[in-house]
C-alpha cells in the first residue's frame, strides 16, 4: 500500500519566458488557464477528503507544470502562503515544487525557506553544454552546479530531472548526465524520454529533417543504463517517463514513435529481465553444460523465477515481453513465475529444480 501522495497544482508555463525546443506546457501538464492562490485551497480541499483513511504517511502538495520560482515573489508567496497554513495544521506534510536552474538565487530560496518549502526538483535535463544549448535552455551546466549547491545549501530536498534524446544527445552524454547526477546526490530524480510534441521547435526541426526522435527501444537501452547508475547510488527514482494524459496520447500531441504509456515498466523488465538471465546462465554453468547447449539444448532443464508481488509485473514484463523472450531463446527449459514476498522490490531469484 502506498505511503506517500502527492496534491498536484499545475501552474502551465507561469514564470518561463524561455522556450525550449521541446516544451509545450499546455499539452504535458493537461492544463489550461490561470491559477490563482484562492484555487490552491480549493485543490487542497478537494484532495484531502479522497487521501483520509488511507494510512498515508506523507502528504505533498506540489506546484508542478512550470518553473514556479520564475514567478513574481508576491506571486511566490502568495500561493506558498496558503500551502503553509495547510502544512502548519498537519493537513499536509511537505512542499514541493519543480523549477529551472536558472531561477534559484539566495533570495529565491530565502522566501521558500520563510514558507517552509521542502523539496525542489531542477529540471536539469542534461549536463552536456551542446546538448543544453542545441535545445535551447538559455543556460549552461554552470547554473545547474550553483543551483544544486545552493538547494543543498539551505537544506531543501534536491530533485534532478533529465531527458534522454535531446538534440545533439547521445549515449555518451546521457551517461555523463546520470554520473554527473549521482556526484550531486539528490534525493529523488525522474527521467524522461523526449517526445515530439506540437507546437515546439522540436517538432520543426523534426519535419526538417533536423532531428531524429529515438525509437521506443533506443530510448529504452539508454534509460536502462542510467537508471541502473541512479538506483544503485540509492537516489529514489519517482518517475520514468512521461505519464498519460488526455493530450500525452498516441494521435494527439505527439510526433515519432518514442512515447510508450508503460515506459517505467519496460525499464524496470529490462533490469528484470538482464538480473534472471544472468542468474539463469550461471545456474546452467553451474550444470557443467557444453558451451552449445544454448544453441541446442540436448537436455530438459526447469527453473522457477522469484520476485515479490510487488515486482511481479515487471519480472514477466509489458506484455509478457520478459516471458516471451524466455520462451523463445531458451526452448527446452521449462520456466515458472512465482511470488516470494521475502524479497525486496526489484529484486529477482532464479531457483533450479531443487530450489537451489
Amino acid at each position: 500500500m502506498k505511503k506517500h501522495a502527492i496534491i498536484p497544482v499545475f501552474i502551465p508555463h507561469r514564470g518561463c519566458p524561455n522556450d525550449c525546443v521541446f516544451c509545450n506546457q499546455k499539452a504535458i501538464t493537461a492544463r489550461d488557464g490561470d491559477v490563482k492562490p484562492e484555487d490552491v485551497k480549493n485543490i487542497i480541499e478537494t484532495y484531502l477528503p479522497t487521501l483520509e483513511g488511507r494510512g498515508l504517511e506523507t502528504i505533498e502538495l506540489a506546484f508542478f507544470g512550470g518553473s514556479f520560482t520564475g514567478i513574481p515573489m508576491e506571486d511566490q508567496s502568495a500561493f506558498l502562503k496558503v500551502a503553509k497554513r495547510y502544512k502548519d495544521a498537519g493537513y499536509i506534510h511537505k512542499i514541493h515544487m519543480s523549477t529551472r536552474p536558472d531561477y534559484i538565487d539566495e533570495r529565491i530560496l530565502d522566501n521558500l525557506k520563510f514558507y517552509g518549502a521542502d523539496i525542489i526538483e531542477l529540471g536539469v535535463q542534461s549536463f552536456d553544454d551542446k546538448v543544453l544549448a542545441a535545445s535551447a535552455r538559455g543556460h549552461t551546466s554552470q547554473a545547474v552546479y550553483r543551483a544544486c549547491d545552493l538547494i543543498k545549501d539551505y537544506s531543501f530536498e534536491l530533485g534532478i530531472q533529465l531527458m534522454i534524446g535531446l538534440p545533439e544527445d547521445s549515449l555518451k552524454s546521457c551517461i555523463y548526465s546520470a554520473k554527473e547526477t549521482v556526484k550531486l546526490a539528490p534525493s529523488i530524480a525522474r527521467l524522461y524520454p523526449t517526445i515530439v510534441l506540437n507546437d515546439t521547435r522540436l517538432l520543426e526541426m523534426y519535419k526538417e529533417g533536423a532531428y531524429t526522435p529515438l525509437t521506443t527501444e533506443d530510448a529504452l537501452k539508454i534509460t536502462v543504463e542510467m537508471y541502473k547508475m541512479i538506483d544503485s547510488a540509492g537516489i529514489n527514482i519517482i518517475r520514468v517517463g512521461l505519464k498519460s494524459t488526455d493530450l500525452i496520447t498516441e494521435g494527439g500531441e505527439i510526433q515519432g514513435n518514442t512515447y510508450h504509456p508503460a515506459f517505467r515498466q519496460l525499464v524496470e523488465g529490462e533490469i528484470a529481465k538482464e538480473s534472471l538471465e544472468n542468474q539463469l546462465i550461471k545456474n546452467l554453468l553451474a550444470e557443467n553444460q557444453p558451451p552449445n547447449f544454448f544453441i541446442e539444448p540436448e537436455h530438459n532443464f526447469s527453473f522457477s523465477f522469484y520476485s515479490n508481488g510487488n515486482s511481479f509485473s515487471n519480472m514477466v514484463g509489458n506484455s509478457k515481453r520478459n516471458k516471451l523472450y524466455f520462451q523463445g531463446k531458451y526452448k527446452k527449459i521449462r520456466i515458472t513465475y512465482r511470488v516470494d514476498d521475502s524479497l525486496q522490490d526489484g529484486h529477482y531469484v532464479v531457483r533450479n529444480r531443487e530450489g537451489y
